[in-house]
């Protein structure tokens, strides 16, 4: 099995099976969806602890004209998906959604049989580029699930999974964003239908039960133990022959590696791993 330390393995051009037309919209919403297209107009705050003399020394002048203190974006951060982005609808970086892409188109044009599943999703930038392949190569059966709490990461249970003690990052506002933000971000692209199915809660309380019968593409985004078990018990069972299951935090976070490799090891698993970028993998199921 290749180790995900190792380099990437070599990947075509995710729309370079597409017909020009697909792939110009493919293109044009990838790089929408990662504000790539326009990351000069991306703005992050300052953090005002961080200017010189203090966040004493500034912040009254901005609060007396109503001011933000602003700097550009990293595009190499940006690229690699080490930044949360102000506006984005992703922020999984480049490679990373360069392999979801890929995993949907060839799923779609291999006759991978099932649907398209992320768990984890923030803003719903992956989910939407999955449901636009679906609409750029005219599949008209797939769904797109959307798995989240659409409350933040759960607080870590470390009593039952050891691997996620001091992982407590329940309270970080920026990863909560709500199902009808979700819907909205969809809704901007023309993309919200019927075959947008969102499952809302935490994952032990949703996808045991969720009404999923077959999936090509499964990806996660739990960044825990917990969550990233919890779907991968409920869920890989059904990724199809040929299918994908692909994996944001496996390189970045131990707690997610150690659970994916508890349960490959546990099922006999021994597809290769192959690693997208410093913290995503993916294996193609056989």
């Amino acid at each position: 099995m290749n180790d995900a330390d190792s380099p990437p393995a070599s990947s075509p051009d995710p729309l370079g099976r597409l017909e020009p037309a697909a792939r110009a919209y493919l293109d044009l919403l990838r790089r929408c969806l990662t504000r790539e297209a326009f990351l000069d107009q991306e703005w992050w705050d300052v953090r005002l602890d961080d200017w010189p003399g203090g966040r004493d020394a500034v912040q009254p002048v901005l609060a007396e004209h109503g001011w933000r203190l602003v700097r550009r974006g990293d595009p190499a951060a940006r690229d690699e998906g080490r930044d949360w982005p102000p506006t984005a609808e992703t922020m999984v970086g480049s490679k990373r959604l360069d392999c979801a892409l890929r995993c949907c188109i060839d799923a779609v044009l291999d006759d991978v049989p099932g649907d398209f599943i992320e768990t984890g999703v923030w803003r719903g930038g992956v989910t939407i580029l999955m449901r636009g392949v679906l609409a750029a190569l005219g599949d008209e059966e797939r769904n797109v699930w959307v798995a989240d709490s659409f409350e933040g990461l759960p607080v870590p249970d470390p009593e039952r999974y050891p691997a996620d003690a001091g992982l407590d990052w329940s309270d970080v506002g920026v990863l909560k964003v709500g199902a009808d933000q979700v819907r909205a971000n969809f809704e901007r692209y023309g993309l919200l239908d019927d075959r947008v199915r969102f499952l809302e809660g935490w994952f032990c309380d949703t996808l045991p039960d969720a009404p999923v019968e077959q999936l090509a593409v499964l990806r996660l985004d739990g960044d825990l133990y917990q969550s990233t078990m919890d779907a991968l018990v409920a869920l890989e069972p059904k990724v199809s022959r040929g299918g994908f299951v692909v994996v944001d935090d496996y390189g970045g976070w131990a707690s997610c590696r150690a659970a994916v490799d508890d349960y490959r090891a546990e099922r006999g698993i021994t597809d290769p791993i192959e690693a997208v970028d410093w913290t995503g993998v993916v294996w193609r199921k056989t």
